[in-house]
């Protein structure tokens, strides 16, 4: 019988400990995979890919900070006073806890949504309400009362929230003014508030950088936000605010600080323990969008906030149902395994814009890999933080 492998890629959840503060998450880890790796009869190989999801690094970091902790901050930053919020997702896990803690830090609150949408595809409304009346997205700023005259008050299709009526809540209950509008352009907000932070996540240096332009007085963006300790709390000094959740009532965990000596030590231990060389990455939100929801997962700054050296980049791959189509249409059998397993082998180094990769995903590697781990993991209950995955970079002509 051949001994051809007949299996590709494998992602594997692996199960591990809960993680507390304060745990040496390197040993955790390593142990974990060598101890599933016994268990389960698999052998780890070079180039497999050891993925640890960003929530249990920052928790053995004890990477948090209180409401309190965010209003201090917000107060120093933005002077007390009115406070513009533009563009937040429609989040209580993501957004919640921050509002709160910039409500606190302010008098009053003017929050500029987005509509029919947030940034990441959160309905406020759905197009079809939106086509049905007069109102032009591109151009018009409403008031919550026309909003409601309008719409009414819908609620999330999800979550069934009135994301309107929470935000709100929100802002009073932490006893500041609160004025809420509808608009998608950054300088709608000027009128309004000259103070502003902007939270959108993936745009947020174009928004910062136009309502500079069009005279804001101060202006922070999420990453802005916690960006240095306050009182003794976690931080993180490149993206403050974005990517936290919400951990309790009171308190956020904020995206994982400093790991890249984490994934160099896990990669080491494993090389010390099986002599195989592989490859490392802490994940987040994976970049993939929900064709049901038109919901994007990624509402984290990045997928992966650190990484070993081998997984950057991207896919440099042929084709295969091009080949057969195309350059070996009259082959078949062994004839064409062997020809197909021939320009694979021989395939240039960088096959940007070539037609034998037409078709191939040109992404980075971090974002494809992380998003296979984030569904892998997934958000729940599986208990598995990180994701063993093989196979990753075998093509056609591996044994």
């Amino acid at each position: 019988m051949s001994n051809t492998r007949r299996t590709g890629t494998i992602s594997r959840g692996i199960r591990c400990p809960i993680i507390r503060q304060g745990d040496d998450l390197a040993d955790i880890v390593t142990g974990s995979v060598l101890e599933a790796a016994a268990a389960e009869g698999f052998a780890l190989r070079d180039r497999d890919v050891i993925a640890v999801t960003e929530s249990v690094v920052a928790r053995a970091q004890g990477n948090y900070c209180s409401v309190e902790d965010i209003a201090k901050d917000v107060k120093a930053k933005l002077g007390g006073g009115t406070v513009g919020v533009i563009f937040p997702i429609l989040s209580r896990n993501r957004f919640a806890i921050c509002l709160r803690g910039i409500a606190k830090g302010a008098k009053k609150v003017v929050v500029l949504l987005s509509y029919p949408s947030d940034e990441v595809g959160n309905e406020l409304l759905s197009l079809d309400a939106l086509d049905e009346s007069d109102v032009n997205p591109y151009s018009d700023v409403l008031t919550e009362a026309v909003f409601h005259e309008k719409f009414g008050s819908p609620r999330h299709p999800f979550t069934g929230m009135d994301y309107v009526a929470y935000y709100r809540s929100l802002i009073e209950s932490c006893g500041a003014e609160a004025e809420i509008l509808f608009g998608n352009h950054a300088e709608q907000i000027l009128p309004y508030a000259d103070h502003v932070i902007n939270c959108d996540i993936h745009s947020r240096k174009r928004t910062k950088r136009l309502l500079e332009k069009a005279g804001a007085k101060v202006v922070y963006s999420l990453d802005g936000i916690m960006n240095a300790p306050v009182n003794g709390s976690g931080c993180n000094a490149d993206y403050g605010l974005l990517g936290s959740n919400k951990a309790t009532e009171d308190t956020v965990k904020l995206f994982p600080r400093d790991a890249q000596g984490l994934v160099e030590e896990i990669q080491a231990r494993i090389l010390k323990a099986t002599g195989k060389h592989v490859e490392v990455m802490v994940y987040g939100d994976g970049a993939f969008k929900d064709p049901q929801g038109k919901i994007w997962e990624l509402a984290d700054p990045l997928v992966s906030p650190f990484h070993t050296e081998g997984l950057k980049g991207t896919p440099n791959e042929l084709k295969l149902k091009y080949l057969a189509d195309n350059d070996f249409a009259e082959l078949s059998g062994e004839a064409l395994k062997e020809a197909i397993s021939e320009s694979i082998r021989k395939k240039d180094a960088d096959l940007v814009g070539k037609m034998a990769s037409e078709g191939t995903t040109p992404r980075q590697l971090t974002d494809l890999i992380g998003s296979l781990c984030d569904l892998t993991s997934g958000s729940g209950d599986k208990g598995t933080p990180v994701v063993l995955i093989q196979g990753y970079f075998d093509n056609y002509t591996n044994e």
